[in-house]
């Protein structure tokens, strides 16, 4: 029943099972599925519903206290039992680039002072990463900052600010970022994903219509289509794809540069636990190292310079 619980901790968070299953990954009817099941479990309802929405009753307050202690002590099964010095395991989501940027780092760092902990690495796009923290799924993940406010039981914390910059052909370094994005084909970064949000908002802010061609999440891959000719992208300057591909040129943006931020979101009550403590300090020491914050704006300064 643990999939189930953490299902009623997302329903009873949001207020709906439409809004729960938004955040966590499933249908309307996949939710309300689960919720039956449960309450059969327990012998009892959790909800006074009505109409759409689904309202915590008595019996589903207490229960919502009890899950979220049945949850916590399950997370804590793997967790060292101190004098032993046995470890356990921590479940790191983190979106593609971050695997290559801000983890090897981290974790060569986190196991030199904990090797008997053990890292399970979870790939995933940012809003899957965040519904997993938010069930107590996984102990941390790198995403991009989403679009809306987190939960009160989650904490965000800034790593790197990633600018943005019109990627096209190498043919193509005469013209200005503003007439390549309005004249060739688009490579648009998928709308559904955080980053791609910020492009289509960016997009519409500054009334530009593009020739829309393809619609793509991979960054490198976009680079690759960029580089054999497809069309421009809009694309942060990650170090997780490091250097652009040969026969690409990167359009600075100017004084119309936006960024996408990198962050480590963790669920507060954790702020205690030493060990999910210690590896969130090492990706942020990783970051500062030079793939972080001081790098990306070191990369906007030159450029801004030179144009006075």
């Amino acid at each position: 029943m643990l999939r189930e619980l953490r299902t009623f901790m997302a329903v009873a968070r949001h207020g709906t099972f439409a809004g729960a299953g938004a955040h966590i990954g499933l249908t309307q009817s996949a939710v309300s599925a689960q919720m039956q099941r449960l309450e059969a479990h327990l012998g009892f309802a959790l909800f006074d519903r009505t109409g759409r929405s689904a309202t915590l009753n008595a019996a589903g307050r207490r229960t919502l206290e009890l899950a979220d202690e049945l949850i916590a002590l399950y997370a804590r099964l793997a967790e060292p039992s101190g004098e032993e010095g046995r470890g356990g395991t921590l479940s790191v989501g983190a979106i593609a680039s971050a695997h290559a940027a801000l983890l090897p780092d981290a974790i060569a760092s986190f196991r030199r002072d904990m090797p008997a902990w053990r890292i399970r690495l979870v790939p995933g796009v940012s809003l899957n990463l965040l519904a997993q923290v938010d069930a107590a799924e996984a102990d941390m993940a790198v995403i991009i900052r989403p679009p809306f406010s987190l939960p009160a039981e989650l904490r965000w914390r800034t790593l790197i600010a990633e600018p943005f910059v019109l990627l096209a052909p190498a043919a193509k370094k005469r013209a200005t970022w503003r007439e390549l994005i309005e004249s060739e084909p688009f490579i648009r970064y998928d709308r559904r994903s955080f980053g791609g949000r910020q492009v289509d908002v960016f997009l519409r802010k500054k009334r530009i219509a593009v020739r829309e061609a393809i619609e793509a999440d991979e960054l490198h891959g976009i680079a690759q289509l960029v580089a054999r000719g497809m069309g421009v992208a809009l694309l942060p300057k990650s170090a997780g794809i490091g250097a652009w591909p040969r026969g690409t040129v990167a359009h600075d943006l100017g004084d119309d540069t936006f960024h996408r931020e990198i962050g480590l979101v963790e669920r507060a009550r954790r702020a205690d636990h030493d060990a999910a403590a210690r590896f969130a300090e090492c990706i942020a020491e990783a970051a500062a190292r030079g793939t972080g914050l001081d790098r990306a704006k070191a990369v906007e300064r030159p450029a801004r310079k030179k144009r006075r």
